[in-house]
């Protein structure tokens, strides 16, 4: 246990509570986008992959990391607008587009990436697709000033660029849902899509403005697995991190802020399990903690949820 403590109590840790919390954040903002819309957007683990795959291929393919960036983000926004296409055009359950997106994320991407970059078969995919973007890692930014403090500069100083962008985007997504029109009009179809519909608000046009959001932000999380969090591609590296950010957007009850604390619980988790394994603890042990708490994290959700709803039908009753 004190080997354990020890090896918790450190900068190097905390730092990477926030390495690993970044990829979850960007997934749980586009899941609090979508479900202001009154969506629910379980293809975001796939959309993940699938940006991943793009983004390192396209950085390899050009040398520049910016161009990967992008072409990922493209991706993410066309996959989720393919899944509005079935799901409010097509009029197919969204549940079952998403869960169709995150098949393709695991399977597909496999052969998308044999194909694409014309693998043998007798080549290991993991030794091939790690390098990918070894020379054009999404580069780190030491802040000025900060990074000589003590203690502080080292968990706060020197992440990806991408990891600053994810904790702005919690503000911005705040700023945009409650002080900009485009936020009032994507929460009012949430809430009732035939008021909004009512009052000249288009609610087709608000859905797709929202789920190309949450494919941007999947976008972002997939080009920080592959160009940043790893150095390239490797089949199911998102690892679920997109059903963890559905939970995290649950237990954070929607909101931005409460969603980001509920994600840096996530990355804590996720580091624990890390921990656990490099001081000796089995991998199947250690493995299934992030889960574990993302299970745990639910059923306090619900339980707290259910009593809150209790205690409101009571107050109305006397």
């Amino acid at each position: 246990m004190s080997t354990l403590l020890s090896s918790i109590m450190t900068t190097g840790f905390f730092y990477s509570i926030i390495r690993i919390t970044s990829p979850i954040l960007f997934a749980t903002l586009g899941a609090v986008i979508v479900e202001k819309a009154g969506i629910s957007n379980i293809g975001l683990d796939g959309t993940m992959m699938i940006s991943a795959l793009f983004g390192s291929l396209t950085t390899y393919w050009s040398g520049s990391w910016i161009v990967g960036l992008l072409v990922a983000l493209v991706v993410g926004v066309l996959v989720s607008l393919l899944m509005g296409l079935f799901a409010f055009n097509l009029k197919t359950d969204i549940i079952l587009v998403g869960i169709a997106i995150n098949m393709i994320g695991s399977g597909g991407t496999l052969f998308l990436v044999k194909v694409l970059t014309q693998l043998s078969e007798g080549k290991s995919m993991a030794s091939t697709t790690s390098l990918i973007t070894k020379a054009h890692q999404i580069p780190v930014w030491n802040i000025p000033l900060v990074k000589d403090i003590p203690v502080i500069g080292s968990v706060v100083s020197g992440h990806s660029i991408l990891t600053y962008v994810a904790f702005l985007f919690v503000f911005l997504t705040w700023v945009m849902l409650y002080k900009m029109p485009i936020g009032l009009n994507l929460r009012s179809v949430g809430e009732n899509p035939n008021a909004a519909s009512s009052v000249g608000v288009s609610v087709m046009k608000m859905r797709y403005i929202a789920i190309a959001l949450s494919g941007l932000m999947a976008g972002f999380g997939g080009a920080f697995m592959s160009m940043s969090y790893a150095m390239g591609w490797s089949q199911d590296m998102v690892a679920g991190r997109g059903f963890i950010a559905l939970a995290a957007q649950a237990m954070g009850s929607g909101e931005p802020l409460g969603s980001m604390f509920a994600a840096i619980l996530f990355g804590f988790a996720q580091a624990l399990g890390i921990k656990f394994s490099s001081i000796g603890v089995d991998s199947n042990l250690a493995s299934p903690i992030p889960y574990l708490v993302t299970i745990i994290g639910l059923v306090i959700f619900a339980i707290a949820k259910r009593n809150k709803e209790a205690k409101r039908r009571k107050m109305k009753a006397a």
